[in-house]
């Protein structure tokens, strides 16, 4: 069937980035605190050519000169938010460690559109739990699939539903008890969780500031989303998105100065979950499915029943079956991706199988993945719109983990750590072990080994 298998280089590729066998992680003798910072789509380009981009971000290129720096970072099945920082957190593939997509699976839209906010949904031992373990207090401010973590001493987590004011409510009911109170008295009201503006990101940070400088926690998580906002809607490498890089880029210097200020002998790591492209074109794989009789409506438009269903995932979408051991419902799906794969219309560049999702430790609930060519996103459910339209956004990530623009970022400085050493390429499931050794925390259930960061 043509487009429903991957060249043997990409299969084998792709096999060594998410199928290994677990790797036994020994602790190195230092228990280092630990300062763990995201900037949601930041691009290895734009550190290690900076210059030559006109950007002028002195706090992250200080990495180059006085850490160690991956000159890329290849991640998850699919790239996006969710999935990579879980990633991140634990050293393992999403299939192993659960947190399968941004958005959970809900074919009949009664979530509302919820997210994978609950820690509850990870199936992998994460960092906090290692940092805990290991003796160290944990501290974290607005990092993904952060809601109801036990081993976090001080959590701020990242939830929303609304905007409502109602949203800061539950956020306040859901962080450590009195800690959301003790910060805003020190710093001013929290920005809303649904909130991803430079702005929110600066008072993040402020509160990171103000949570190391009070509490010292060992291990602490901070996450700024706003340049993937930026790149959304401007694109990557836009004016908008650089100019909200090199605000966020004094937020990271103050973080970095508050932890080396609070524990002289910290590590301070830098990490983002996946790069970007620029898009102009809208897919909605709904369309084709409705029109197939995969997904019935009722008289108010909306799902019925299904019996095959996309799941988007920006720059690709899985596809989950009803009855996924049903061969004839599965070769009835085979045959219409099959038909979309020869539509220039429909973008697609390769459709994975079961198997081949396995091999990417991608959704084990997905019988097919669907990989769209770049400058393609996939739309939302919308039982009106036509298979192909213009493009909400300007910039999009989600495609396979083998696109070259979805390499992501990763940067380490602290007492001990190598200066100006490059580590290549690297695989993000090697970052969660690095750390954990940084801490003295063993994480044995991560598939990588830790990076050799010291001399």
């Amino acid at each position: 069937m043509p487009g429903l298998s991957f060249a043997k280089a990409l299969v084998a590729g792709v096999a060594l980035l998410c199928s290994a066998a677990p790797v036994a992680v020994r602790a190195e003798e230092s228990r280092a605190p630990v300062l763990l910072i995201s900037i949601d789509g930041l691009r290895p380009g734009d550190v290690l050519e900076a210059d030559k981009r006109g950007l002028k971000i002195p706090n992250l290129r200080r990495f180059l000169a006085e850490g160690s720096y991956a000159t890329s970072v290849t991640g998850n099945l699919p790239t996006v938010t969710y999935p990579s920082h879980t990633t991140l957190i634990t050293g393992v593939a999403p299939a192993r460690h659960g947190i399968v997509g941004n958005t959970t699976f809900d074919p009949t839209q009664i979530n509302y559109g919820g997210w994978f906010w609950f820690a509850d949904d990870i199936t992998a031992p994460t960092l906090w739990d290692a940092a805990k373990a290991a003796g160290h207090t944990t501290g974290n401010i607005h990092w993904p699939v952060s809601v109801g973590v036990s081993s976090l001493t001080w959590n701020m987590p990242q939830i929303w539903r609304s905007g409502h004011a109602d949203d800061r409510k539950m956020l306040k009911a859901l962080a450590t008890p009195g800690l959301y109170a003790a910060l805003e008295h020190d710093c001013g009201p929290y920005a809303d969780g649904i909130d991803e503006g430079v702005e929110a990101d600066e008072n993040r940070a402020k509160f990171a500031v103000r949570l190391i400088e009070t509490k010292k926690p060992g291990f602490l998580t901070v996450y700024l989303a706003a340049l993937d906002h930026e790149e959304h809607l401007f694109g990557p490498g836009s004016a908008q998105a650089n100019a909200v890089l090199e605000r966020l880029d004094a937020a990271v210097g103050k973080m970095a100065a508050a932890e080396l200020a609070a524990h002289p002998d910290a590590t301070v790591a830098l990490v983002s979950d996946h790069g970007f492209v620029a898009t102009e074109t809208e897919i909605n794989l709904f369309r084709p499915f409705i029109d197939a009789g995969l997904i019935k409506l009722n008289a108010d438009g909306k799902v019925a029943s299904w019996d095959a269903m996309p799941w988007p995932s920006g720059g690709s979408i899985a596809i989950v079956l009803a009855r996924p051991d049903d061969a004839a419902l599965g070769g009835m799906v085979g045959s219409l991706l099959e038909k979309l794969a020869a539509d220039p219309q429909a973008r697609i560049a390769k459709i994975a199988t079961r198997a081949e999702i396995a091999q990417m430790g991608g959704n084990p609930q997905a019988s097919f993945y669907v990989d769209l060519k770049p400058g393609a996103l996939a739309g939302s459910f919308d039982a009106q719109a036509p298979l192909a339209k213009p493009s909400r956004y300007k910039g999009m990530h989600g495609y396979f983990p083998t696109l070259p623009e979805m390499r992501s970022t990763f940067l380490i400085m602290g007492k001990g750590v190598a200066q100006a050493r490059n580590l290549g390429e690297i695989d993000m499931r090697a970052i969660a072990p690095t750390l954990a050794a940084r801490m003295g925390a063993p994480l044995p259930k991560a598939e990588a080994a830790p990076l050799k960061i010291t001399d």
